[in-house]
């Protein structure tokens, strides 16, 4: 079924993670994702491995002929692969066709590589008054330090996220997945959105400008306000919350649970139903039990150490205590509940055949699911964008 998107033509010029990921968001409603580039091995992340994996599946090493790296597998659904040099007068010509069909290009090359190569935001605009241009940075294009290069680590560790991530201030933790990557993504295809609305209203595109240090301050929410509205700076605390006790990660007899006591009335089902100090002091109050949180905690898992995982989980349910286990991705994708959700889907990839991705987290009600595509082998469609450009020309 086409989504919402259907008819939107998308031309996904950028590499690694961010600018990727926010291509295939649009790709997974519905919009034609045209990847351009380069022809001498394509985007950074088809290198990036291990893992990589060949025919049917099996584990692979790099240099063999049809290899894929599961890292591109990850941002690369729903997109159709064209080579072309853009330094090139071959390739020039074949960006300046794309852009005349296009309703958005995503970029995140290093601040002024577009505009040495012939297509700055305005002579983009020129080409295509109505393009939405997309542009994601890892700093931010201007200020005192635009222009710098953007990895997620280093985006995590400059815009406070490891520092509240951590178990206190001498002990930051990058968050385990390349967040700043992924949310200047989700904030970029969220801009699209909005700037194809506005084009609607208007008649003309516009650019579109986030970063990785935009996405990740963008995400401070209440640790950002504590610094902000009352002048405390917060470090990480580990696998509690700081505001909310109890709130966190806990241990029982074969494993770890975590609970969320989020009011005052379910800490007053929690406390009877384990024998836990309910009126006691340093208890009585999520502010006595937050500057009481070491013994809080030390109780908690003292009453839930005779409890095995399998009887504690159905306790905490039948009082309303909302919990959960801890799963390994194995047991997430294995799950019934997340299959039930669509965020794994099925898909015959040219070389190795049929594989397993992360689906997409929107559904849309009365919409059947939109059907798929494998991430694409480097030149896939190289014929066939070609043809259809080709064929533009003849009818004009």
């Amino acid at each position: 079924m086409p989504g919402p998107l259907d008819g939107v033509v998308v031309v996904d010029l950028s590499r690694a993670l961010a600018g990727p990921h926010a291509a295939m968001m649009l790709g997974d409603l519905g919009a034609r994702v045209i990847k351009l580039e380069n022809p001498d091995g394509g985007d950074d992340s088809r290198g990036w491995g291990p893992p990589f994996v060949g025919a049917g599946g099996r584990l692979a090493t790099p240099g063999e002929t049809g290899v894929e790296s599961t890292y591109f597998f990850s941002c690369n659904r729903n997109k159709e692969s064209v080579t072309a040099d853009l330094k090139s007068p071959a390739g020039k010509d074949l960006l300046t066709r794309l852009v005349r069909q296009a309703d958005v290009l995503v970029e995140n090359f290093r601040t002024g590589v577009l505009d040495r190569l012939g297509f700055s935001m305005e002579q983009l605009h020129d080409l295509n008054p109505r393009l939405v241009v997309l542009s994601i940075s890892g700093f931010g294009h201007d200020g005192p330090e635009g222009g710098r290069a953007g990895y997620d680590q280093i985006a995590q560790g400059e815009a406070g996220v490891m520092s509240l991530t951590g178990t206190g201030p001498d002990d930051p933790v990058k968050v385990g997945v390349p967040v700043g990557d992924l949310l200047a993504g989700m904030y970029g295809a969220y801009g699209v959105v909005a700037a194809l609305h506005e084009r609607d209203r208007t008649g003309h595109g516009t650019v579109v400008r986030t970063s990785l240090l935009a996405a990740l301050v963008g995400v401070h929410a209440f640790q950002g306000t504590r610094y902000t509205v009352a002048g405390e700076v917060p470090y990480g605390q580990g696998n509690h919350h700081p505001s909310i006790c109890p709130y966190g990660l806990f241990h029982c007899q074969d494993g770890l649970v975590q609970i969320a006591v989020g009011s005052e009335g379910l800490w007053r089902r929690l406390a009877p139903a384990f024998e836990l100090p309910l009126d006691a002091p340093g208890f009585a109050t999520n502010a006595d039990r937050v500057g009481n949180r070491d013994a809080v905690n030390a109780a908690i898992d003292a009453a839930f150490a005779s409890y095995p995982l399998r009887r504690l989980l159905p306790l905490l349910d039948e009082i309303g205590v909302p919990a959960g286990e801890v799963r390994a991705l194995d047991s997430v994708y294995d799950w019934e509940q997340t299959r039930s959700q669509g965020l794994l889907v099925e898909v015959d990839h040219a070389t190795v055949g049929r594989i397993r991705l992360p689906g997409p987290p929107l559904r849309f009600d009365g919409s059947e699911p939109v059907q798929h595509t494998a991430p694409p082998t480097l030149g896939q469609h190289d014929e066939a964008v070609r043809r259809w450009l080709d064929d533009i020309d003849d009818l004009t």
